[in-house]
């Protein structure tokens, strides 16, 4: 026997709907590329969206046509994410900290007809324009200016809204239908593109904006990028809740967040641990606190134990761990405050705190061995993270073959344990785990206690060859000052195993990080493969 309600199709263009009439004098809030603050309201912006749909159509763009995006957080950028999805085209955010080869490659994989550009990346385009098998019409976000980049096809976003009168309806999709696309960049060989219906888009918007107890009273800064996992879905659960939406533009140093933060009463904050270590050095050296702040989620890498605490104890801030992937949509597991955590003593806390925690409804996980038996929940056992849900993925686009396995299970390359509670630790990407002697090293939980020293800014950990022990680690650190190899090695043997110190520890001025911030251990692992061989 079937229930009688009535099937009603989730997708954006209802979402749209919906805030247009219940949401419309909710503020969003932007820093444009001139550096100044913009203030509009939804129903302003989404009425601005609804002209971009025309402009859309006038450009021959039709349903399931891709457009693309290469631009900040900012007003302009939200306005089109509804324009094109509202419309029934799919919306393609495209991260231009890619490498050119890795840009010209998405373009024409994707089929863009259309890509707006904020204009600190117009000479991207410039640069793979002539690669360009599709020739799309680049719009440039702004008002019209001289160029001398000789963009073929190039219009003006402003001037173009201007002329164009606003689309009467939004058009009637099927929530099975495409709403947007976004590319991996942590695979070797080219991009994968990950396609996301509009059901799968709501869904996860529902699930997000629950669990991470968004409402009208929420005031949230993602300066996680528009175009890395859209926002991880906060540009739609602006619109589902009806929240203050604070955009940091392309302005992500200390000093400038700070001012948003404070200004604008931000309650919730969302990025990469990175951008959280320079306002946590900004305000350490400026004295100053933050105030009013509800939660910090951290995703994209695991934040260090002295981070969690840093927030906590100075800013009185509680840190969210998030774990996720692109193929996910992105949210998979949040570690949220609850009533037992908050009950433990502050150590104890802080430690569960670094874990990445429990999977959303909506979210299966386990972990399986090499033939691909479960392993037991037990906080010991060790494997390969599998994932399955509706709005995870099924197959990449354009794909031939499925991503996943018979029963559905997607592999997220992550070595993961599962403890009794259902509290989810990464301990590692497959690719970076340690193997030392037959035993297992975490990369990731050495760096985290090598972050907790003093003089440590960054830490990276990889394994090398080892002539006994197979692999061991060596310790890449950024330092505040001269490098004190015994001091490090003091301080981590109170925090981890003798056996995971590391061989060598060598001070770098830099370390390399991918287009999503996360670090590239892969050619690091190539540049120091001799470094034990040979000492």
């Amino acid at each position: 026997m079937k229930g009688n309600m009535l099937n009603w199709d989730v997708t954006v263009p209802k979402l749209i709907d919906h805030a247009e009439k219940y949401s419309f004098d909710a503020e969003i809030v932007s820093r444009e590329l001139d550096n100044s603050i913009s203030k509009i309201t939804v129903g302003d912006c989404l009425s601005r969206s609804r002209r971009v749909a025309t402009m859309l159509l006038n450009f021959g763009v039709h349903q399931g046509d891709r457009v693309g995006t290469i631009a900040w957080n900012n007003s302009r950028h939200f306005e089109v994410y509804f324009g094109v999805t509202g419309m029934g085209a799919v919306l393609h955010t495209i991260n231009p900290r890619l490498f050119p080869e890795q840009l010209i490659y998405i373009l024409n994989h994707a089929e863009d007809k259309v890509v707006f550009v904020d204009e600190t990346f117009l000479p991207l385009i410039a640069a793979v324009q002539e690669h360009l098998q599709n020739s799309p019409h680049i719009i440039l976000m702004g008002p019209k200016k001289n160029t001398e980049l000789g963009i073929n096809n190039l219009h003006f976003y402003d001037e173009l809204l201007a002329s164009t009168q606003p689309i009467e309806n939004w058009t009637d999709v099927d929530e099975l239908d495409a709403a947007a696309l976004c590319y991996t960049s942590g695979t070797t060989g080219n991009p994968k593109g990950v396609l996301y219906s509009h059901r799968s888009t709501m869904l996860h918007s529902w699930a997000a904006g629950n669990a991470l107890r968004f409402d009208t009273n929420s005031s949230v800064l993602p300066v996680v990028p528009m175009f890395h996992v859209n926002a991880w879905g906060t540009p739609y659960t602006t619109l589902m809740n009806g929240h203050k939406l604070i955009l940091p533009g392309q302005a992500l140093d200390g000093a400038s967040l700070y001012e948003l933060i404070s200004n604008e009463n931000a309650s919730v904050l969302m990025g990469v641990p990175t951008v959280w270590l320079g306002l946590l050095n900004y305000l350490k050296e400026n004295n100053l606190t933050l105030q009013g702040i509800e939660k910090v989620m951290v995703g994209g890498s695991a934040a260090p134990l002295a981070m969690i605490k840093e927030f906590n104890q100075k800013h009185n801030t509680f840190l969210v761990h998030g774990w996720g992937m692109t193929e996910m949509s992105p949210l998979g597991t949040l570690n949220l405050p609850s009533k037992k955590m908050m009950q433990l003593p502050d150590e104890e806390r802080y430690a569960l705190q670094t874990k990445q925690g429990y999977p959303l409804f909506g979210v299966e996980l386990k972990i399986v061995d090499d033939d691909n038996n479960q392993l037991p929940r037990d906080g010991k056992a060790q494997g390969a993270l599998k994932v399955r849900g509706p709005w995870i993925i099924e197959s990449y686009f354009k794909a031939e073959s499925p991503a996943v396995d018979d029963e559905g299970w997607f592999d997220t390359g992550d070595v993961a344990t599962i403890f009794p509670d259902g509290c989810m630790q990464i301990m590692d990407r497959a690719k970076d785990v340690i193997k030392s002697g037959g035993e297992w090293i975490s990369s990731i939980d050495l760096e985290n206690a090598a972050v907790g020293h003093p003089d440590i800014e960054e830490a990276c950990v990889v394994g090398v060859p080892h002539p006994k022990w197979d692999e061991r680690p060596i310790l890449l650190v950024i330092c505040k000052g001269d490098l004190d190899k015994t001091s490090i090695n003091e301080y981590l043997s109170e925090k981890v195993a003798k056996w995971w110190l590391p061989d060598d520890i060598i001070k770098v001025d830099n370390l390399p990080h991918g287009a999503t911030g996360k670090l590239l251990k892969v050619e690091l692992r190539e540049k120091y493969k001799h470094h034990l061989m040979e000492n």
